[in-house]
Order: C-alpha cells, then sequence, then structure tokens
C-alpha cells in the first residue's frame, strides 16, 4: 500500500495539491483539433492532467449493438462503425502527445479492452485509468497490472465486493481509487460522498472522486472530504453532439472548478489550533480579559 502515487511529475496524495483531470473522453468526436483545444483549456484551468478513452471496436463493443443503426452528425451509421468514427489511432494520439507536453499537461487514458492497452502502452503513456464499466473485466485489470503503471480506478456501478477483486488483481502499490456514481448527470442524492472515506479506510490508498454532476459543489465538497485527485468531463459546449456533452463542463465553469479546488485546499489548514494573524486585533479589541488575568484567577 502507498499514502502516494506518483503519475508523471505529480505527487497524489494526501496534503498534496488535489490531482485535477480534465475528462475529454470521446467528446472530441473524432477531431484532433477539438482534443487539441480541450487539452488547452484544461491547461488554462491549471488541471495536471487530461484522459481520453480508447477502444478495439470490434471487440469492446457488445454484439447485440454492432449493427444498432443510429443518427450521427456524419450521417446515419451502425454504432460498431460509429465506434470506429470516434476513435483515434496512433498518428492521432501522437498530435494529442505532443500537443499536451507543448501545454504541460499529462495524458491518458482509459482502455476498455487488452489491445486497447498494449496500444497505449506503446504511446508511453504516464499511467492507466480504468473506467467503472471495466471494474469487472478482470482479464484487462491483469494486462493494466502487468504494465507497472501507476493504475487510477474509477469505481461507479460496482459493489465492495467487485471493488475488492479488481483491487486483488491491480494490488495497491501505485493504485489510485475515484469514488463515482455512474449516474450521468448525477443527482446530489446519488452522489454518496461519505463513500470517501470508506474506501479510504478500506483500502489505505490514496482515494479521490470522479463526478459526472452538472455543478461545482460536490466535487468541492469532495476535495473538503479528502479527495485527493478530482476527474470532471470537459467540453468546448454542452450543445455538441455526443453521450457525454450535457453531463461535462464547458471551459468556464472548469476553470472556476480547480480555482476554488486550490481556495479550499487552503482554506482545510493542517488542523493544528492556533490564534490566526487576522485575529490578533480583534481579540485585543474585543476580548475583557487577557490570558494573564485569567492565569492568575
Amino acid at each position: 500500500m502507498a499514502e502516494w502515487v506518483k503519475i508523471g511529475d505529480a505527487i497524489v496524495g494526501r496534503r498534496r495539491p488535489t490531482y485535477v483531470i480534465g475528462e475529454i473522453g470521446i467528446n472530441h468526436n473524432g477531431d484532433v483539433e477539438v482534443a487539441k483545444e480541450l487539452i488547452d483549456v484544461a491547461a488554462r484551468a491549471g488541471a495536471q492532467a487530461v484522459k481520453f478513452q480508447k477502444r478495439t471496436p470490434h471487440i469492446s463493443t457488445p454484439e447485440d449493438m454492432r449493427h444498432v443503426v443510429r443518427q450521427t452528425p456524419w450521417g446515419e451509421m451502425t454504432y460498431l462503425d460509429y465506434r470506429y468514427r470516434v476513435e483515434f489511432e496512433a498518428e492521432q494520439y501522437a498530435e494529442v502527445a505532443a500537443h499536451a507536453a507543448d501545454r504541460g499537461v499529462d495524458w491518458f487514458a482509459s482502455p476498455w479492452d487488452v489491445p486497447a492497452v498494449e496500444f497505449l502502452e506503446e504511446l508511453g503513456v504516464s499511467c492507466h485509468k480504468v473506467a467503472s464499466a471495466s471494474v469487472t473485466d478482470l482479464e484487462m485489470l491483469a494486462a493494466l497490472h502487468e504494465t507497472g503503471k501507476p493504475i487510477i480506478l474509477s469505481t461507479g456501478m460496482s459493489t465492495l465486493e467487485q471493488i475488492d477483486r479488481a483491487v486483488e488483481v491491480l494490488d495497491t502499490d501505485q493504485l489510485v481509487i475515484l469514488h463515482a456514481t455512474s449516474t450521468y448527470p448525477l443527482p446530489a442524492e446519488e452522489a454518496n460522498l461519505r463513500t470517501i472515506h470508506t474506501l479510504q479506510e478500506r483500502y489505505g490508498v490514496p482515494v479521490g472522486y470522479s463526478g459526472h454532476e452538472t455543478g461545482l459543489e460536490i466535487s468541492l465538497a469532495a476535495v473538503a472530504l479528502g479527495a485527493v485527485a478530482v476527474e470532471r468531463h470537459i467540453t468546448l459546449d454542452n450543445a455538441m453532439w455526443g453521450s457525454d456533452q450535457a453531463a461535462s463542463l464547458e471551459p468556464q465553469p472548469f476553470v472556476d472548478l480547480v480555482r476554488d479546488i486550490r481556495t479550499v485546499e487552503l482554506a482545510l489548514g493542517d488542523g493544528v489550533k492556533r490564534v490566526m494573524p487576522g485575529e490578533h486585533k480583534p481579540m485585543a479589541r474585543l476580548r475583557r480579559h487577557t490570558d494573564a488575568v485569567i492565569a492568575a484567577s
């Protein structure tokens, strides 16, 4: 077990700056230029990382969905064809990696199958993220463990027993767990933020929060409760086409989120009770009894 985990140049753990991840996912809609703009959004906000998703569509797409026809901005196509349409390959990710490096932002992805793990390893990502949908994919988890890289594990739609099994496969030496609820968008009554403490106590690893709410308050409360990382979906515009856009943060709210997270970090302090510098003048003006008088009484 580790109290902190090194991801890229960042240390993720207690009493460290909250590790903020801008979840781009597939909100780029298969357009590298949109992906670059979203990386710029994350960099301007002060996030340390951006995250994508990587699938091998003919493996990760459920059989019963492959031939379902859907309307897309590129015309009518099967779901499988759509999955290929929005998927970045090595050439596109090379552009993404170069742009992220230029902006001082780390990048990684959630692989959805074993070949996707191998694909990301060839690109030299600093860590891997396990999406909530993959918590029970033990074959892929084993492949991730074999990389020796830090792992970030989201825990949406999972029981503690399922998480136990995932943690057993992944090990805890370089593991960060994110509390999550996979409801899009997330209502406050389903956030269940006290689970952050449950996961901290059960696994003894750094625990953060992956949010799917529309506002900022729940993510800020997670930081106040001890979340060491916060992941939020980001978009250029909530009105863009795509399943995750509506539950994502537009550029200015994401900037506001990171700013407010840093304010909460300052406000948390170190827990040592003492008279603060700003209290001395009010104390001299308002207190009727000095410590000397109280001591003598």
